[in-house]
Order: structure tokens, then C-alpha cells, then sequence
């Protein structure tokens, strides 16, 4: 390890009561997708006490802000992501509370240095969980001037490199025409049994879709009273694949297979997307490869080869828009399981607060040689470029 990375690791060490403070602040008090107010406050007043510059309600989202240290010269942008939104009933079951913490921690450990050139950011997104704000600040050019982009995530094992599942979800609205279910029954026309149809066209097609591909739906609403024939039936579903253009032909599929249950009973059919879409992740193997080696470097032996993460994640359409990487660590032993209230205690045990000190270094390790190494940048750029 060079002068500069041990300089680093020592910052981080000093750094780190300060940085699992803020992470058990946050752990012990979640907050929905954009309710993240708390979060905010703690990790704001964290990097602002530490020289950063913060711009609140970034993308007109109150719990979304960027934080923003200049260097010495100017030079490339790099962007930290955190997250920082808890799950219903379960508090911190991602382990939210140490990305944000994470991500955080490994920018004032970069600020720190006094050659560094360019910029370093915290860019905080929110509801994560839920809707997802990292396509509203793609949308809305956050991310236009940045040179690269990451984060961590706690998991069972050290992974530098994963790709996600593109994610769809479609609400879809069957509407027919109501009358008594016994007296006036000819008169009816059963937007349930449309949609009943249409969950059986679905069945069938999930014999035929890619092993990795996934459709999940559930039924919302299903009328009124039995004695009713429904005349309004509403199903929500997700659609997963690897690729996003496995998806938009999967998607195409299952609205085939609702106008077909539709026009068999005589219904109408309208749908529309009820959550942003997010896109696969579209890791760097460059920046991967990079922070691999700075896990080596801090002692970690077992790296995990490439996965796919059978999950979808915004920071997918991230990805797309500028060279990123979402490298998972393990979290103790990696026997916790995720959205479980299990995994919400082990963040905001030692085993989460050892994670959170190995994430804050081997983040900043990474981001300085993508600051201060010129021909890695532009082997990551190339890459970027290659990938469409």
C-alpha cells in the first residue's frame, strides 16, 4: 500500500466513531422514501462540518440534496451515492443507514487530501425502496457533468462486480359493466372474469420467458359484492429480465395477454406504469476491477466472482447515463437476510459497523485513482462508451 492509500486509511480509522455515529443515528430512526428528513439532516450536518458545500432539494425532491468539496485544481467529478429510506414495518432491512454512511465517510476521507484535484460528491437520493428518486435526478441532469458514479451495499459476500434485472411496473385496469349476478346477468359484462383470464394468459406465458426473466402480479381490486357482477378489476404486476430490451419484449407479451382476456368477455383494458422503470445495472468492469484490487489491498482475500442479483436497483439507469459500479460487502457473516428485521439489527451491530469502516476505505481508495490516474479514467470512459 502506497503513502497516499495509507494516508487514506488512517483518515478512515480516525473518521470512523464519527461516520457509525451517523449511520446508528439513522439506523435507529427510519424513515419512508421521501420522509427521509432525519437522514438528511444527519448526513448534511456530517459533511458540512467537514467543508462540503450543500445543495438541499436537488430535482424538486426535499429529502434529495448533493454535497459538493472542490479540490485544490480542477479535475474530474466524482459522485458518491447514498441512500438513506427505510422498509415498512421492518426499519433499515437494506442496511440503508450504512450506504449513506458509507458514502458519506469515503468523500471527507477524499477531502482530506491536499492534492486533491477535481470534485467530490455526495449525491443524496431518496425512496430507494420504493419509487426510486435516481431516475428523477437522471431525468433531470444531475448526473450530466459527473465522471463517475458509486456506491456499496451490504450483503453475504464481497462482489464487485453485479449486474440487476430491469424492472417494469404495470397497473393494469379491466372495466365492464355491471348488473345483478343472477337476475340481470345477461346484461353484465364481468371485468373479474377478464382479469382472472388474463392471469391464466399470464401462467401460461411464464413457461415460455427466459429463466431469469420474472412476472409477479397480485390483484388489487376484484369488485364490489357477490351479488354484483364487477364491472371495474385492477391487477398491479412487476415484470423483471436481465436486459432492457428483453423486458420491452416481455412487456409487449403480457399486454397481448390482457387485451386477449379483454376482448374475450367483450371488457376494455387500459394500463400504465405505476413506479418508475428502472433499467439493469450496466457495471464498469474497469472501476469493478479497481475496487477488487483496493479490497486486496485492505486485506480481503475472498472476492467474489461477477453475479446477478436477482433484485432491481435505480442506480441501473445511473449506470447508463455515466461509468458506475454498486460493489455488494458482506455484512458479518452474510447470513442475514435482506428486508428482514434480522438484517435491520445486524446494520446497526459490530458486524455493520465493521462493514461500514472496510466500505468507507475501499470507496475512497477507488475514487482516488480514478481522481489522480488520468489513463484509468479514460480506460473507464472507453469502456462507458463501448458498452452501447
Amino acid at each position: 500500500m502506497d503513502a497516499v492509500k495509507k494516508f487514506f486509511k488512517d483518515q478512515a480509522q480516525n473518521l470512523s466513531e464519527e461516520a457509525w455515529e451517523a449511520a446508528r443515528e439513522i439506523g435507529e430512526n427510519p424513515e419512508l422514501g421521501y420522509q427521509e428528513f432525519y437522514a438528511v439532516k444527519v448526513l448534511t450536518h456530517f459533511l458540512s462540518s467537514h467543508g462540503f458545500e450543500i445543495e438541499p432539494s436537488v430535482a424538486g425532491l426535499e429529502t434529495a440534496f448533493i454535497a459538493r468539496y472542490r479540490g485544490k485544481r480542477p479535475g474530474p467529478i466524482i459522485a458518491y451515492l447514498a441512500e438513506y429510506d427505510a422498509l415498512p414495518g421492518v426499519g433499515h432491512g437494506c442496511g440503508h443507514n450504512l450506504i449513506g454512511a458509507a458514502s458519506a465517510g469515503a468523500a471527507v476521507v477524499l477531502s482530506k487530501s491536499p492534492e486533491l484535484c477535481g470534485e467530490v460528491w455526495v449525491i443524496g437520493s431518496p425512496a430507494e425502496e420504493t419509487s426510486g428518486a435516481k431516475v428523477i435526478l437522471v431525468e433531470k441532469g444531475v448526473f450530466d457533468h459527473v465522471n463517475a458514479a458509486m456506491m456499496f451495499h451490504p450483503g453475504s459476500q464481497h462482489v464487485p462486480e453485479i449486474s440487476t434485472l430491469a424492472l417494469d411496473a404495470l397497473e393494469f385496469t379491466f372495466l365492464g359493466r355491471p348488473a345483478h349476478s343472477v337476475a340481470a346477468v345477461q346484461y353484465g359484462v364481468n371485468a373479474l372474469d377478464a382479469l382472472i383470464d388474463f392471469f391464466n394468459n399470464v401462467n401460461t406465458l411464464k413457461k415460455r420467458i427466459p429463466e431469469d426473466a420474472r412476472i409477479n402480479g397480485i390483484i388489487t381490486e376484484g369488485g364490489t359484492a357477490p351479488n354484483i357482477i364487477p364491472e371495474r378489476a385492477v391487477a398491479r404486476f412487476y415484470l423483471r429480465a436481465r436486459r432492457r430490451k428483453v423486458l420491452d419484449e416481455l412487456q409487449e407479451k403480457v399486454i397481448r395477454c390482457a387485451k386477449e382476456a379483454a376482448s374475450k368477455v367483450s371488457a376494455q383494458v387500459a394500463w400504465r406504469k405505476f413506479e418508475f422503470s428502472y433499467d439493469d445495472m450496466l457495471t464498469n468492469r474497469t472501476m469493478a476491477e479497481t475496487f477488487a484490487q483496493n479490497l486486496r489491498e485492505l486485506g480481503i482475500k475472498r472476492i467474489s466472482p461477477p453475479q446477478v442479483a436477482m433484485g432491481s436497483v435505480d442506480m441501473g439507469n445511473v449506470s447508463r447515463v455515466v461509468p458506475a459500479i454498486h460493489p455488494y460487502l458482506a455484512l458479518g457473516r452474510g447470513m442475514d437476510i435482506p428486508h428482514t428485521r434480522g438484517f435491520s439489527e445486524a446494520a446497526l451491530s459490530p458486524a455493520g459497523e465493521e462493514v461500514l469502516l472496510l466500505a468507507i476505505q475501499s470507496l475512497a481508495f477507488t475514487g482516488w485513482d480514478i481522481l489522480s490516474n488520468p489513463k484509468l479514467l479514460q480506460k473507464i470512459k472507453r469502456e462507458f462508451c463501448q458498452s452501447y
